[in-house]
């Protein structure tokens, strides 16, 4: 058996018992592993249902141009689909999203203009506005409004609702969602909700989101909206693709407990997911009170970690953030480790003997060249050999002659991995500046230390 093309691959995901990072919890959790659609992305399924909607309805044309604002995965699918149907795609979304979601969706050939997430939703900037525009302006365009399109909807209440209803024979109790366009929860719940009408419904939210102010108040509060970190759910705005009716609560979580969380499922259950992944099942260990031990929990998991390399699987990016505990050596642990030492630096005006024969002293291959106190060079041994050799007479000429680039300064809290790499033959030491203020050395002797150390 084969498919005619890779659209017709899309859905039937499996379900997976969480086994480790819920182990807190009481009842059966199983997560609906989104990851394995084509495009690595629960979005494959609402995408593919818009365009055909489209088609059927006349709005999408042979030869169209799919216009989108999206924050990548439903751009994927879209793209993908569009590269089977020969559509021509243009897409604007945030500069909050991960270079590696902006860099898949130009690899399907679509157009990809990146827009301010700082600004309303109505600001002519917004990534909103910019693809409403270009609707307008491009001959033969048609947007797909994921938020308003209720076909997002409808794709999840004719696929994902049947495939957990199957997949778990009706046993299902509890469906746990991070909620962004809305139309997974709402389509997925409905189905669910008609089959047996008890199964509670929750939505993970974020802070900076206005989702679970508004479902328990019924007040839209701006106060309630500021930027956030977390990619996937929340929003600044109330989508048509909410349906608020078959969602029994909303639960938010920090962007902090997200991104760790995502890790946790990648180092404790082998799951490679996204960010919203790691939301849900943080927000589902903290209603964890809620449950019983007959319970059947799904937990949805949109996409696939890949697009979140240079986010909450990059340590020096998470740390950047306090997001990290200071659990792997950086530059801050390397100077804690060893005993305080003064750094030495000589001034550019010295003579190249001077300078050799501090270094000679000191037992020291290398040192930082100073001017009026700032570090402006370094000079190893290396450099006087070499320019001694070939001008016997530059020893009494000013070190600053023969000095090269200064050692890069790294941050306190970059890690071991990220400073080794910056160490080679030409850079043999990196400057930090401590907590008080104060230029410290670090060499590759130092950093052979502190691994052994541990």
């Amino acid at each position: 058996m084969w498919y005619n093309n890779i659209l017709e691959t899309i859905g039937n995901t499996p379900l997976v018992k969480l086994n480790k990072v819920t182990k807190p919890l009481k009842g059966t959790i199983l997560a609906k592993i989104e990851t394995t659609n084509p495009g690595n992305s629960i979005k494959d399924r609402m995408a593919l249902k818009m365009i055909e909607d489209a088609e059927q309805a006349g709005l999408l044309k042979p030869g169209g141009t799919i216009i989108e604002g999206t924050s990548g995965n439903t751009g994927m699918g879209l793209a993908m689909a569009a590269v089977v149907k020969g559509y021509r795609c243009i897409f604007t979304t945030t500069d909050k999203q991960s270079k590696e979601k902006i860099d898949a969706l130009r690899a399907f050939g679509a157009e990809v203009i990146v827009c301010p997430t700082n600004v309303d939703p109505e600001d002519p900037r917004s990534y909103y506005s910019v693809s409403s525009r270009l609707e307008k302006e491009v001959p033969n365009a048609w947007k797909a409004n994921q938020y308003d399109n209720l076909s997002n909807t409808q794709a999840h209440y004719e696929q994902t609702g049947p495939e957990i209803w199957e997949q778990t024979e009706g046993k299902i109790t509890h469906l746990v969602v991070g909620v962004g366009t809305g139309g997974t929860i709402s389509g997925t719940a409905k189905y669910l909700r008609e089959k047996n009408p008890n199964i509670k419904v929750w939505g993970i939210d974020t802070y900076g989101s206005i989702f679970k102010k508004y479902k328990e108040t019924g007040v839209f509060d701006k106060n309630e909206i500021y930027p956030y970190i977390t990619e996937g759910i929340g929003e600044d705005f109330l989508p048509q693709n909410v349906n608020f009716d078959v969602i029994d609560l909303f639960e938010k979580v920090t962007d902090k407990d997200a991104a760790l969380m995502t890790r946790e499922l990648a180092r404790k259950e082998g799951i490679f997911a996204g960010n919203s992944a790691g939301a849900a099942v943080a927000g589902l260990l903290q209603l964890g009170a809620e449950l019983k031990d007959e319970d059947l929990v799904v937990v949805i998991f949109h996409d696939h970690g890949s697009r979140y390399m240079g986010k909450m699987y990059n340590e020096d990016w998470l740390r950047e953030r306090g997001f990290l505990k200071d659990e792997k050596l950086t530059a801050k642990s390397i100077l804690k480790k060893r005993a305080n030492q003064e750094i030495i630096t000589v001034d550019v005006k010295q003579s190249v003997l001077e300078t050799f024969n501090v270094m000679k002293s000191l037992n020291i291959s290398q040192i930082p060249l100073t001017q009026q106190g700032m570090v402006v060079g370094k000079v190893t041994e290396a450099d006087i050999l070499n320019a001694l050799l070939d001008n016997p007479s530059l020893k009494s000429a000013e070190v600053e002659t023969i000095a090269s680039k200064p050692f890069p300064f790294v941050d306190l809290n970059m890690s071991i991995d990220k400073i080794s790499t910056l160490i080679d033959k030409d850079t043999q030491a990196v400057l930090v500046e401590d907590e008080l203020g104060r230029i410290n050395i670090i060499t590759q002797y130092d950093i052979i230390n502190a691994i052994s150390d541990i």
